[in-house]
């Protein structure tokens, strides 16, 4: 039997998204959806442009020496945004009315991205990898 990914509202993932490559991902999220993960997409790209891209977890990764920067993902109603805890923790402040948890912020899909805190998060995790000594 073939395994298939599932994403966290349960819905099965198409294999090219679960495997393949993070255009592939963006291409098989919901048309609502792709504007804000081009977008968010890009911002990482700009920020860190050493970091690699891959998928890990099933979703679009961004690594950086060796480590997770950030994980991003499209979904029905939201883009998640993953910047592992001490991303969101730092920021907690200004998160506002967004849905959180441990490491997880939702960007819902009838919002702007809010792009300068995006930036300022994606920063921040650049100076913590390049804190901590390597793996």
């Amino acid at each position: 039997m073939e395994a298939r990914a599932h994403d966290r509202q349960g819905g099965v993932m198409n294999d090219s998204a679960a495997n393949g490559s993070v255009d592939e991902h963006i291409a098989g999220a919901s048309p609502e959806a792709r504007p804000m993960l081009d977008e968010l997409r890009a911002i990482i790209r700009e920020v860190a442009p050493q970091a690699t891209e891959r998928i890990s977890y099933g979703v679009p990764t961004f690594d950086l020496e060796g480590r997770h920067l950030v994980h991003f993902a499209g979904y029905a109603k939201h883009v998640g945004f993953y910047p592992t805890g001490s991303g969101v923790e730092e920021f907690k402040d200004e998160l506002g009315p967004l849905a959180t948890g441990k490491g997880t912020i939702q960007f819902p899909l009838d919002r702007p991205l809010p792009t300068d805190l995006v930036r300022r998060i994606v920063e921040s995790r650049v100076r913590e990898v390049y804190a901590k000594p390597g793996k």
